[in-house]
């Protein structure tokens, strides 16, 4: 497969997938390849049409919020590193370093959740499929979040038929992979910088970087200190947003799969702004991956996926 950098329409279009969903097929044939367009230039696209409550979104932040707004004692007995599940207190990632760059670390908090549900093989098990742990100072987080994670496994596997086909192969083409795969969720807290107070130069809510895996779905809020994404064509330009809508990237491994066809979407997160010093923001982050024991092109999926959790580990 060749690349290319030839454009028609938006570099990050939105897609609405009701006609996809639907099964008419030159509906299906023209959404196919507007996502191929979008994924030759940016790695990123966005999606409405989707059917996941907004409301369920508002309910996860509202109580995520209120775990992390405790005092700091109380959300160190739920402290992880990087790839754990728990909570990602302040300096524990800095997301540049996938890239060889040392930068300061993320100004972000997170609360981290992974598969869980067991694979019978206890060395795949003891890696990747440990039980989560959940604050129980919020105990209503759990069953919006248990909630939330069904539609996101759901949206992932349709989104993937959806790039099957995109590619030019079946629908299954992608799927095959994730019968039992691995996943991860974040929400992402970025607190203000009236609580922060002045970044360090080169610090950022999340450094430049690349996903690691197949797909991530990303519900995020609107800020000056939001989201940008990374284009040959129009450098760092600010990601185009839709409260209905949720972005989507492709990461390295789906890269690799295409062989070089599609990009994985370089991002960053801005750093809270100077100029509205109490914004926070929250975001939902589902990073879809695949079956442990994937060969991708030559390289193990899971070796390679842990070997870039470990890179941005930070101190």
């Amino acid at each position: 497969m060749t690349q290319t950098t030839e454009v028609a329409g938006p570099r990050i279009p939105t897609i609405d997938l009701r006609p996809w969903f639907s099964g008419d097929p030159a509906a299906r044939a023209r959404i196919a390849a507007s996502v191929d367009r979008a994924l030759r230039t940016a790695g990123f696209l966005l999606v409405t049409g989707h059917g996941v409550d907004p409301g369920l979104r508002m309910e996860i932040r509202e109580a995520a919020g209120e775990f992390f707004r405790l005092p700091q004692e109380a959300k160190e007995p739920y402290a992880v590193r990087v790839g754990g599940r728990g909570w990602l207190g302040p300096g524990a990632e800095a997301n540049g370093y996938a890239e060889g760059t040392e930068t300061p670390p993320d100004l972000k908090e997170s609360l981290s959740f992974a598969a869980e549900d067991p694979t019978g093989v206890a060395a795949v098990d003891a890696e990747w499929f440990l039980p989560n742990t959940w604050p129980g100072e919020v105990p209503r987080l759990r069953a919006l979040v248990e909630t939330y994670l069904g539609q996101m496994r759901d949206l992932s596997d349709r989104l993937l038929e959806l790039l099957g086909v995109a590619l030019g192969e079946p629908e299954t083409f992608f799927t095959r992979h994730t019968t039992h795969p691995t996943w991860g969720f974040n929400v992402n807290w970025y607190p203000s910088r009236e609580r922060l107070g002045r970044p360090q130069p080169g610090q950022f809510r999340i450094g430049p970087h690349t996903d690691f895996g197949t797909v991530t779905v990303l519900d995020r809020q609107a800020g000056r200190g939001g989201l940008q994404v990374f284009t040959d064509e129009g450098g760092w330009e600010d990601a185009p947003y839709d409260p209905d809508a949720f972005t989507i990237n492709i990461g390295d491994l789906m890269a690799r799969w295409t062989d070089g066809r599609w990009r994985s979407g370089r991002h960053r997160v801005l750093p809270p702004p100077a100029d509205v010093p109490a914004e926070e923001l929250i975001s939902l982050v589902y990073f879809y991956e695949c079956d442990p024991g994937t060969q991708v092109r030559g390289i193990d999926s899971h070796t390679y996926l842990r070997a870039q959790l470990d890179a941005i580990t930070a101190g």
